[in-house]
C-alpha cells in the first residue's frame, strides 16, 4: 500500500473495490457461463452476410432464466423489479448507462445490496439468445419478439443493420466513435451459437485493448517516490509487463489491489517478445470475478 489519503479524498475506485467482498477479486466460479467470444474484424469478408451494431461499453451481463449472472458466473444483485417480467429463456447482453458511462455500470453492478436509483440509470441491451438452436438471422426475430414481450422500457433489443462494403462499414464506426461510442460488432448472419472465441462474431474498434491481471505494485522513483510508479501485470498468457501510462495521481496513491484485473489499450505487439506496444491503463475492471476476455 502507498500513501493513504482521508476518507473523504478517497476516489470512486476505492469506494467501488470496497463494495466487493474479498472473495470476488480473482476468484474462480464454477457457474461462469459458456458465452460467445468476438473476434477481430479483417477487411475482405463479404459484409452481405454480416449484422452490424454498436458496441456498448458496459457490464456484460448473461440472464440464466432465474438470475443476472457475470462472465466469470458470479451472481448480479439486480432489483426484483429489474428482471420480474423477463422470461426462463437464457439471454446474453450488457448492462449499460450510456455512451461514456461504463463507471456508473460498473458500480452498479459492483454492490451486493442493488441501488434503485443507480439500476434505474441501466439498460439491458439484449443482443443474443444463447440457448436458441438456429442461425442468427432466426434468432434475431425471436430476440425482437421476446424483448417486445418483456415490454420495458429498460430492456431493449440491440439494434442490428446492414452493410453493403467496408467503407460503409468504417464511415459508421468513424460515426459512433466520434458521437461517444466505442466500436461496432459484427455477426454472421448463418452462424449458430457456439461458445469461446471464433469468427461468427467480430469487433470492429480504432483502437486494440486487453485486460490483464495486477501481480504487483512498482514503486516510483523522482515526482512518483513514495507512490506507485507502475502495476506489474500479467496477461492470461503468463507474459509479464509493467503498465505505468495512463494511471492518475489517485490510483497512484491508490493502486488497483493485486489480483484485481485491470483494462489496457496498445497498438500492435513487439515482433520479438510479443508484449503490447505502448499500453496504457484505462480501468480496472470490478465485473470481473476470474479473467474472461470481452465480447
Amino acid at each position: 500500500m502507498f500513501l493513504e489519503v482521508s476518507a473523504g479524498r478517497r476516489t470512486c475506485l476505492r469506494a467501488a473495490l470496497a463494495l466487493l467482498p474479498a472473495s470476488r477479486i480473482g476468484a474462480s466460479w464454477a457457474q461462469a457461463p459458456a458465452l460467445l467470444l468476438a473476434g477481430r474484424y479483417r477487411p475482405g469478408i463479404d459484409l452481405r452476410d454480416w449484422w452490424v451494431s454498436e458496441k456498448y461499453d458496459g457490464v456484460r451481463a448473461y440472464w440464466d432464466g432465474r438470475q443476472l449472472r457475470t462472465r466469470g458466473g458470479e451472481a448480479i444483485a439486480a432489483p426484483a423489479w429489474f428482471t420480474a417480467r423477463w422470461p426462463a429463456t437464457p439471454l446474453d447482453g450488457e448492462l449499460w448507462a450510456g455512451r461514456g458511462r461504463f463507471e456508473q455500470a460498473q458500480s452498479a453492478v459492483a454492490r451486493q445490496q442493488p441501488d434503485d436509483a443507480q439500476w434505474r440509470g441501466l439498460r439491458y441491451m439484449v443482443f443474443d439468445l444463447p440457448t436458441h438452436p438456429s442461425s442468427f438471422d432466426e434468432r434475431l426475430g425471436e430476440l425482437n419478439g421476446l424483448v417486445a414481450s418483456i415490454d420495458e422500457t429498460w430492456v431493449q433489443a440491440v439494434p442490428q443493420r446492414k452493410v453493403g462494403s467496408d467503407a460503409e462499414l468504417q464511415a459508421l464506426m468513424r460515426q459512433v466513435v466520434r458521437g461517444g461510442g466505442e466500436g461496432l460488432m459484427l455477426h454472421r448472419g448463418d452462424s449458430l451459437y457456439r461458445a469461446g472465441r471464433g469468427d461468427d462474431l467480430l469487433k470492429l474498434k480504432p483502437h486494440e485493448d486487453a485486460e490483464a491481471r495486477v501481480v504487483d505494485h512498482l514503486p516510483g522513483q523522482g515526482k512518483y517516490a513514495g507512490r506507485l510508479g507502475a502495476l506489474l501485470v500479467e496477461t492470461p498468457e503468463g507474459q509479464r509487463f509493467a503498465l505505468g501510462s495512463g494511471l492518475t495521481d489517485a490510483l497512484r496513491h491508490n493502486p488497483p489491489p493485486v489480483g484485481s484485473w485491470v483494462t489496457y489499450r496498445y497498438r500492435g505487439l513487439h515482433p520479438g517478445s510479443g508484449l503490447p506496444r505502448f499500453a496504457s491503463f484505462v480501468r480496472v475492471r470490478l465485473d470481473e470475478a476470474r479473467y474472461r476476455t470481452e465480447r
